[in-house]
């Protein structure tokens, strides 16, 4: 069996859905017209990947407002305002907080799942955002008449039913990103927040079956972007011995943007659990640069040294447009990363011998 590699989420969205989503913000085109563009790029996105070999796809995220807010946006009970996440660029992101309870996702990921399906030929893959992220929405204030303790519950519920939807919809896998386990480490260098954040996705976690989990994962990465990352400066290894404690079957490392791999593959293999799949990023979306198959499979091979080969795959480090950026990355530059990916983890599958 060929060693896995598999997409993180994001793709640039195509200039034709840009200029659409800037007509209906203007008032130019009606909704039946933005959702047909919307539906061209889901299907362009997936034809592109299936093309460059991928064995599994992604809708690219087109239809999302970003990977963190896609659960609540146009949830009346929410304000700006919330936590500010800095970026090593000086730019920054500011989450909403929440105002009422009780608190319920406006939408859920099954609807992704489902818009995208009829295009996909090859298993598809859903990414949804933690529990831990959401949190953050909380203001440190509290909220009259829904004290914190009843938000995570409402919250620990709605994250399990946004996860068993979108496998119950037809996603073969799930994927849980969470790119705040490193920042927590920054934010609070004692790990209480990060142990907080496990914790509370591990209660989502615990109400799958072993063999549901063996199909969801974790991603962690520093952040990207606008180029950007708002914790690359943590010491990986300071993460990783907590982030192997969630409860999954799957991990999407970043790695190939981190300047002493081995370090963090020598720390990987010390705490990663026997049962977890480990897919080791191979492709940097921040770096502008489209890396050769030969160099993928270089690093591929490198993390075999560390991973059992029956435990490995390869992945991106991050998606290519998080927060919807869809212009600090071309689109073509994304497929081309992405075709690199596959055609190196092959190459390195042919040396390996699997």
């Amino acid at each position: 069996m060929p060693l896995p590699t598999e997409p993180i989420g994001s793709i640039p969205r195509p200039r034709e859905l840009l200029d659409g989503m800037a007509a209906f913000a203007a008032g130019s085109i009606p909704r039946e017209a933005l959702d047909g563009l919307y539906d061209a790029a889901v299907r362009d996105t997936i034809a592109t990947l299936e093309a460059a070999g991928s064995p599994v796809v992604t809708d690219g995220e087109q239809r999302k407002t970003s990977f963190v807010t896609y659960p609540i946006d146009g949830l009346e009970t929410i304000a700006p305002g919330g936590v500010t996440i800095p970026f090593a660029d000086g730019h920054e992101r500011q989450l909403p907080h929440l105002t009422a309870g009780p608190f319920r996702y406006r939408t859920y990921a099954d609807s992704y799942v489902e818009r995208a399906k009829p295009y996909a030929h090859r298993p598809l893959k859903q990414a949804v955002i933690s529990a831990s992220a959401l949190s953050l929405l909380y203001p440190q204030e509290g909220i009259d008449g829904y004290p914190r303790e009843e938000f995570l519950d409402d919250l620990v519920g709605e994250a399990e039913r946004d996860i068993r939807q979108a496998l119950e919809s037809g996603a073969d896998s799930v994927q849980i990103d969470f790119t705040e386990g490193r920042l927590a480490v920054k934010l609070d260098p004692s790990k209480s927040l990060l142990r907080s954040f496990v914790e509370l996705n591990n209660r989502v976690l615990e109400r799958f079956s072993a063999d549901e989990r063996s199909r969801i994962g974790v991603h962690t990465c520093p952040g990207g972007d606008h180029d950007s990352t708002h914790s690359a400066d943590v010491d990986y290894v300071e993460l990783l011995p907590d982030l192997f404690a969630h409860r999954a079957g799957r991990f999407y490392i970043e790695l190939a943007g981190e300047a002493d791999r081995p370090r963090v593959l020598r720390s990987i293999a010390e705490h990663a659990a026997p049962d977890q799949q480990i897919f080791v990023g191979v492709i940097d979306p921040i770096d502008p640069r489209i890396e050769s198959a030969e160099e993928v499979r270089d690093r591929v091979l490198e993390a075999a040294e560390f991973i059992p080969v029956e435990r490995l795959g390869t992945t991106d480090d991050c998606g290519f447009a998080p927060f919807a950026d869809d212009l600090g990355t071309p689109r073509e530059t994304a497929f081309a990363k992405i075709r690199a990916r596959v055609e190196g983890t092959d190459l390195a599958a042919d040396e390996l011998g699997v």
